[in-house]
């Protein structure tokens, strides 16, 4: 079974560890190491024949447009991620939407192709966002990665389903979340991210195959900042930030080269119309 694989396209100085510790105004001054993770994660990918979706922010792609350009030849899927990496829960629906218009427009000037999935930042829809999934029906999106049925301190939403959903009656829109596993009566995040990096392999390979021997694709996720141990340090963040963010960092390239290898693996895109067929409606309880 082919699987889906994504890579959430964000600088080290991006993500939600740091975002009370890093001003959004200070990023144009930091070291910016993104373009060289992607351009070894597409090695990683193109020594092992594999595609993948990048769901990329906008901030990156106005300042890095020929890598998006190479994600697009390379023959990968390109999709938003949002503009600078604002969870969607502290967002209103209005902004939500602008945000939405402003990437999708950089995007696809700069890629050349039509954007047609989406995953919000740190996973942030939840049950705080029910204009979100409306939103995205209205702006035409085909799918969604933006749901983690987990419960997490930064984000999650333990009650939704585990496998692809339509989350707007009349909508052809796919709530599509990352692999989780059940086990001993709990849903377990095993969708890769920190849980791969910090994990051990075998519990990523299990929770794949499981996925599978249910009769569903997994889609994993990480960041090209996971396969750089060499990242500048945060030296005033907080020491649950720091473990959370820097740990496996060095292991994280090899477990990717094991799971390109065990698995077979493409485009979410490329697997939407089968997601669409299987969705059915879910609705939060009142």
């Amino acid at each position: 079974m082919q699987n889906g694989l994504s890579v959430d396209v964000e600088d080290w100085f991006q993500v939600g560890a740091f975002e009370r510790t890093i001003d959004r105004a200070d990023w144009p001054a930091l070291e910016g190491r993104v373009e060289a993770n992607c351009d070894a994660v597409l090695q990683l990918f193109a020594d092992a024949g594999a595609k993948g979706t990048f769901f990329t922010l906008g901030w990156v792609a106005e300042r890095y447009p020929a890598l998006i350009r190479r994600i697009v030849d390379a023959g990968h899927e390109l999709a938003s991620h949002g503009y600078d990496h604002q969870r969607v829960f502290a967002m209103t629906a209005d902004g939500f939407a602008a945000d939405l218009k402003k990437t999708r427009a950089i995007l696809e000037d700069l890629g050349g192709v039509a954007i047609r999935g989406y995953r919000a930042p740190s996973f942030s829809i939840d049950t705080r966002t029910p204009w979100a999934h409306p939103v995205l029906a209205e702006q035409g999106y085909a799918y969604s990665s933006s749901v983690a049925p987990v419960v997490h301190d930064h984000y999650g939403w333990p009650q939704s389903p585990r496998h692809a959903w339509r989350p707007v009656a009349g909508s052809d829109l796919v709530e599509w979340p990352v692999t989780t596993a059940r086990f001993a009566g709990r849903t377990l995040a095993a969708g890769g991210g920190g849980f791969m990096r910090l994990l051990p392999y075998r519990f990523t390979r299990w929770a794949i195959a499981r996925m599978n021997e249910e009769g569903h694709p997994a889609i994993l996720y990480f960041h090209p900042w996971e396969i750089d141990p060499g990242q500048p340090r945060v030296a005033d963040a907080p020491i649950r930030s720091k473990l959370r963010h820097y740990s496996g960092l060095s292991a994280m390239a090899g477990k990717l080269r094991k799971l390109l290898a065990d698995f077979e693996w493409t485009r979410a895109d490329a697997l939407l119309p089968a997601q669409q067929d299987r969705a059915r409606p879910w609705r939060a309880a009142a």
